[in-house]
């Protein structure tokens, strides 16, 4: 057999199919993961209190980004489609859970910056609230999990735009 490459392909397009992410284990730490997607790197890793090695956010750490930062290019494309003049919007996102099996609580914290009347401000707000990731995860989602030969997982991260088709849908409605 061949030996693998550790380089993994990347392809943006529109076609039919999900998107997909690749993730490996990284070279350094326990739980250092190298995640790809077809846009960039990044590692994920534990911090180093936990036994990681605090290379990077921590899976918990990227939800809460996903969210907060879907939230905030939702708000601007709302806004920029409008004419508004939002100078600058700022999200933090915290995430608590008291046990595996209990319900996850995130609280999303916005402020915005510019010269908005009352009713946009509160517009604002209410996109963020439909901004994709806060609808994927308030209404929860199907996970399927597969075990897959070795040499049978193409290295291979597909981005189809999806998020930015979403968004639109969200600020149109």
């Amino acid at each position: 057999m061949a030996a693998r490459t550790s380089k993994v392909e990347s392809i943006v397009t529109t076609g039919p199919g999900p998107e997909s992410v690749h993730m490996s284990e990284g070279k350094y730490g326990p739980y250092q993961v190298v995640v790809r997607s077809a846009s960039s790197t990044l590692i994920v890793d534990e911090p180093f209190g936990a036994g990681g090695l605090g290379s990077g956010p921590t899976p918990f750490d990227l939800l809460s980004a996903a969210l907060g930062s879907c939230a905030l290019m939702t708000m601007r494309r709302y806004a920029t489609d409008r004419g508004w003049a939002l100078d600058r919007s700022v999200v933090r996102v915290s995430h608590e859970r008291s046990a595996l099996a209990s319900r996850d609580r995130f609280l999303m914290e916005v402020q915005v910056v510019g010269c908005l009347t009352a009713r946009q401000l509160h517009a604002l707000v209410d996109v963020a609230t439909r901004c994709p990731l806060h609808v994927t995860l308030a209404r929860g989602s199907d996970i399927e999990t597969r075990l897959i030969q070795p040499g049978d997982l193409p290295d291979m991260a597909i981005g189809k735009t999806a998020h930015m088709r979403a968004m639109k849908e969200a600020c149109d409605n």
